[in-house]
């Protein structure tokens, strides 16, 4: 009976010293970096965040001098540098090819993690679907494809429903509502949108 006893003890023992030695973080640990992140960027940044309703009350719009973003009930941090075109009916519509300057920026990593800026001769392209429950956009070309696949951003597809063509915007997306890669390590990035182009 002690030899048993002292088995089980031994056993416990090693369990506890592989579960200390596991750094892993949980879901919930990961999900506080991520909101910590966000928050540093916000004030490192001076953001200042407005309420949807305020968004509406100034025909959605952001002032850019005061560094305004509204925070979208998705999650995302939206800045509308440069709506773009006046004509209200130059919006996406369904099945439009979207050309896109981008900047991305890790919140974690706190690096540019993509970009295709610096490159004259790369521009991203998206189709753009609208079905009876959801709007998705599928990459068709540049690095976000060849980075993290062909869905777009849930991020970037919001934005759309408040600019049009040739806008400029700038967004703090959470994981969520963010590419494979965010999604699957919980970061959250910041995207500096330079144009969304509709290419028919």
């Amino acid at each position: 009976m002690k030899k048993l006893t002292l088995f089980f003890f031994a056993l416990l023992a090693v369990c506890l010293a592989f579960q200390a030695c596991d750094n892993s973080k949980t879901y919930a640990e990961m999900l506080e970096e991520e909101k910590d992140a966000i928050k540093a960027f916000i004030k490192d940044s001076s953001i200042v965040v407005i309420s949807q309703s305020e968004f509406y009350a100034q025909d959605s719009t952001t002032d850019v001098s005061r560094n305004e973003y509204v925070q979208l009930a998705s999650g995302v941090y939206m800045q509308i540098v440069d709506k773009g075109s006046t004509n209200p009916a130059d919006t996406v519509k369904p099945n439009d090819l979207v050309l896109v300057r981008y900047e991305e920026y890790g919140l974690i990593e706190k690096a540019v993690t993509s970009s295709n800026l610096n490159n004259p001769t790369v521009m991203d392209e998206f189709r753009y679907t609208v079905t009876s429950s959801s709007i998705a956009g599928l990459f068709t070309q540049g690095y976000m494809l060849a980075y993290y696949g062909s869905s777009v951003p849930a991020g970037w597809l919001v934005a759309l429903n408040y600019v049009r063509d040739g806008a400029h915007v700038k967004l703090i997306v959470p994981s969520k509502m963010g590419q494979q890669t965010a999604m699957q390590q919980v970061y959250p990035y910041y995207y500096d949108i330079h144009k969304f182009q509709i290419w028919n």
